[in-house]
């Protein structure tokens, strides 16, 4: 990789952190605009890794469940897709799946959603032992309790 992409890599992912702490921040609003540039920019072409992360943040400012579950959906088509196979993306699997069930809860299709978590545990193996990782763990376990008494 070159210093140049290097250095366009990094102001992307900077960019998408600074829609992030607009969300976080409770400007939901302002982050989905935000995200939508970004995501125009990047085009059906953009470096996967960056149209995983967008999707999957950008999944989490939707006020509708189905435009979630559809940013939810994008995120893992981009993770899936052949460029993507990096570490960095299949870190992801796990949460991808769990947001993923999470909007199939939501919108009342627990075998869907079932699926969905059974991916994410699946998958929550490969990561660490580390706070991304149990915390991760911790959401599959929260969203399976969840289920089983809904």
């Amino acid at each position: 990789m070159t210093e140049q992409q290097q250095a366009s890599d990094d102001a992307v992912m900077t960019r998408i952190g600074q829609a992030m702490m607009l969300l976080h921040g409770g400007d939901r609003e302002e982050a989905r605009n935000r995200f939508g540039e970004i995501w125009q920019q990047l085009g059906a072409d953009g470096d996967p890794v960056h149209r995983c992360t967008l999707a999957h943040y950008m999944a989490d400012a939707q006020d509708d469940p189905d435009a979630e579950l559809a940013w939810d959906l994008r995120a893992l088509t981009a993770a899936e897709g052949k460029a993507a196979r990096t570490a960095a993306v299949r870190a992801l699997y796990p949460s991808l799946h769990l947001n993923l069930a999470a909007d199939y809860v939501k919108l009342d299709r627990p075998d869907a959603a079932r699926d969905h978590l059974d991916r994410a545990r699946a998958a929550s193996v490969t990561l660490a032992d580390d706070g991304y990782g149990n915390g991760v763990r911790a959401d599959i376990a929260r969203l399976e309790l969840r289920m089983r008494e809904a």
